[in-house]
């Protein structure tokens, strides 16, 4: 991929491995402290991040660590949403074995994601990021919620161009056979499907690190997050053949064909307040994909400077809390 993408200008490759070289040697700040357990169902675990308001779950995609949501003092939205008189709650999927192979998305809302739920004793709001918020959707089709919000939440997922589903779709099909002996698909499979979408990208976020001042903040922070996109635990081999066989290549979700507790998922039919954050800039879940919620709030951010960037703070933060607020009353 670097190769395809520096082909024409050497001085490009020099300052993109240059950018590599110093990302691998950065110090690292201490990451931030997890927060205590309050119910667990299997591997996956319900955090509790404070405060005594209404109850927000947040749950993460399955793709990279829920860290993103709490990736640094000034760029946690869980303990801002904690500091603004709610009580967030994080869904942590923790890290799955081979005993996971045969649990599909379905079975992570089913046998995971529904069960943490109900430990909370009484509905709560919802806010599902990434693939998270398409988990977000099938549950809130399964049992009572005061509110769903979604960030990036893919749903059509016929939203992707045609050359990105073919592209995804062979990458699977070469990783599948040994996936399958696997029982788990490492992260590795998965950060290269997102290279694919965006590789002009990729390449020059690390040439422009290679002319930042090492230890800086802006360096710290690029280390920060490029540590959360390039780690996570593996998917299991069900999640991953749904992902790219249902969902990228036959789009169930965006057909109604997608069963989750034995019923189709229609996320127009759902029974409580809805609203999805759509980024219009967005590679990794382009803002085609979107569920078509009437309430849809479009945001000129990135899929990640949704959540941890310089204007997040104004475009998604203040206007979630102000709607999570008004379903709470």
């Amino acid at each position: 991929m670097l190769g395809r993408e520096t082909a024409r200008d050497a001085g490009r490759l020099t300052r993109a491995l240059a950018g590599l070289r110093a990302y691998q040697e950065a110090p690292r700040d201490s990451p931030m402290p997890a927060m205590p357990v309050a119910a667990q169902v299997g591997r996956a675990v319900l955090r509790d991040y404070g405060g005594t308001g209404p109850a927000v779950v947040v749950v993460p995609s399955l793709i990279n660590p829920p860290g993103i949501l709490d990736l640094s003092p000034e760029t946690s939205l869980l303990r801002w949403l904690a500091a603004r008189g709610l009580h967030p709650w994080l869904i942590d999927w923790g890290t799955p074995g081979a005993e996971d192979r045969d649990l599909d998305l379905a079975g992570h809302v089913e046998t995971l994601l529904v069960p943490l739920l109900r430990s909370l004793g009484e509905p709560s709001v919802l806010v599902g990021y990434c693939l998270g918020g398409t988990l977000a959707v099938a549950a809130a089709a399964l049992m009572p919620v005061a509110g769903l919000a979604t960030i990036a939440a893919p749903w059509h997922f016929t939203g992707y161009d045609a050359p990105s589903r073919a592209s995804l779709a062979a990458m699977w099909a070469a990783a599948k056979p040994w996936s399958s002996a696997l029982g788990l698909v490492p992260i590795e499979v998965l950060q290269a499907a997102f290279w694919q979408i965006d590789p002009a990208r990729t390449v020059a976020k690390y040439e422009a690190f290679a002319g930042m001042v090492p230890g800086s903040p802006a360096a710290r922070a690029f280390v920060r997050l490029e540590d959360w996109a390039n780690s996570g635990a593996p998917l299991p081999y069900a999640a991953a053949r749904a992902l790219f066989e249902d969902c990228i290549v036959d789009d169930r979700p965006g057909e109604g064909g997608w069963h989750v507790g034995g019923a189709p998922v229609d996320p127009l039919r759902l029974g409580c307040p809805t609203v999805e954050f759509v980024s219009l800039i967005d590679r990794i879940v382009p803002p085609a994909t979107a569920i078509g919620w009437s309430d849809r709030r479009d945001l000129a951010l990135g899929h990640v400077g949704m959540i941890v960037g310089g204007r997040a703070r104004t475009a998604l933060w203040d206007p979630l809390a102000a709607w999570i607020g008004s379903c709470a009353t």
